[in-house]
């Protein structure tokens, strides 16, 4: 009796030995080509005699790409209508005082004569386009500040090809361009895109300064964010970064920079960045990834952080905006000609889907504590 026991305990182990066996090969080989033939069905336009694919998968997503299509085409015509019919299209030839503080990327903002003086400084041409609203929010915030004089000693961090370091140098402060280096493989991306500097050489805008100005007052150094020379401590007056500390790997390496960053500055000076922001929720959002989107309960934080180490941050506004375009989200791919050959100009680009969520730009202000 015992010896049969053990055959029939034998037995059942070999059994769900390969039970398992069987699941696992499933898990690994079957499966997949199961998911793989459904997938391919969905995406399949027509079947093998060239007859349209009526697989009801596929009907709920093939007119995907027309309806992005459409709206991009609709969205372009309504943002040129829309500043067709905005005041004050001419450029303003002075600035004005607004009482900026850290605020989102919003629709009136490009409608207002603020930004748009600044978009003139900088010879960019106004639209909706948070990239624009970035470049202008920084200016009005460095003027606005008492930072655009003469003798000012400013620091750029990822400077890219943006036109901040000519403006602020055509204004007689001395700037100090950084960006990743060109041979570092995170900068790969960057190097593609036209959005990385390698030398002064990509900054230079000679119809804002003269070069042989431009070269006397600005200069350029290899610099990574995670890593910020222990020479820069309390050399400059003006610190400004415009969507880059969100490509740091992580949300805490972004906020980690922005605290880091403060010990550039002398006592009083300013700092100004601009970052993604997540437009849609304050608690699932993009973490540990290339680009991550910042929360308001994130901004906050930062805020209390630097406020615990005797920084001032300038008030935090929230407002999403009321415009219509402020409830536009522009979807990839983010130009209009790959969609709409016919294309004259950009669609609308204050909010987008980044992996899925609605981002917009946040900058923020804050001041050294003295």
């Amino acid at each position: 009796m015992a010896t049969l026991r053990a055959e029939l305990d034998g037995l059942r182990a070999e059994t769900e030995r390969r039970a398992q066996a069987l699941e696992a090969r499933m898990e690994q080989d079957l499966l997949p080509r199961a998911v793989h033939a459904v997938a391919e069905g969905m995406v399949r336009r027509t079947l093998t005699r060239g007859t349209p694919n009526l697989d009801p998968a596929h009907l709920a997503i093939r007119e995907i790409p027309n309806l992005i299509s459409n709206v991009k085409v609709l969205g372009t015509e309504q943002a040129e209508r829309l500043w067709q019919a905005a005041p004050m299209r001419d450029l303003p030839g002075t600035p004005t005082r607004t009482g900026l503080g850290g605020r989102l990327c919003r629709q009136a903002d490009i409608e207002s004569p603020w930004l748009r003086y600044w978009l003139g400084q900088a010879q960019i041409q106004p639209m909706y386009h948070r990239k624009v609203w970035e470049t202008g929010f920084v200016l009005q915030a460095l003027w606005e500040g008492g930072a655009m004089r003469e003798g000012v000693e400013a620091l750029g961090f990822a400077v890219g090809q943006e036109p901040i370091p000519a403006v602020l140098a055509s204004r007689g402060m001395r700037v100090l361009a950084t960006d990743l280096s060109s041979q570092d493989p995170r900068a790969q991306v960057w190097r593609e895109t036209q959005q990385n500097a390698a030398e002064l050489a990509p900054l230079r805008r000679p119809g804002i300064i003269p070069d042989a100005l431009f070269h006397e007052r600005c200069a350029f150094r290899e610099v990574d964010m995670t890593s910020i020379p222990t020479d820069f401590a309390g050399r400059f007056d003006v610190v400004w970064s415009t969507c880059s500390l969100e490509h740091l790997g992580s949300i805490e390496a972004g906020l980690r920079f922005i605290e880091q960053a403060m010990a550039c500055l002398r006592p009083g000076g300013i700092a100004v960045h601009t970052t993604e922001y997540n437009a849609g929720s304050n608690d699932v959002t993009l973490d540990n990834w290339p680009t991550v989107l910042f929360r308001q309960r994130d901004i906050e934080e930062v805020a209390r952080r630097l406020e615990a180490a005797g920084h001032e941050v300038l008030p935090l506004d929230f407002s999403p905006g009321t415009g219509i375009l402020d409830g536009y989200v522009d979807l990839p791919p983010y130009g209009l000609a790959e969609v709409f050959p016919r294309a004259t100009s950009l669609p609308p680009h204050l909010r987008l889907s980044i992996d899925g969520f609605v981002a917009t730009s946040i900058g923020l202000i804050i001041r050294a504590g003295r």
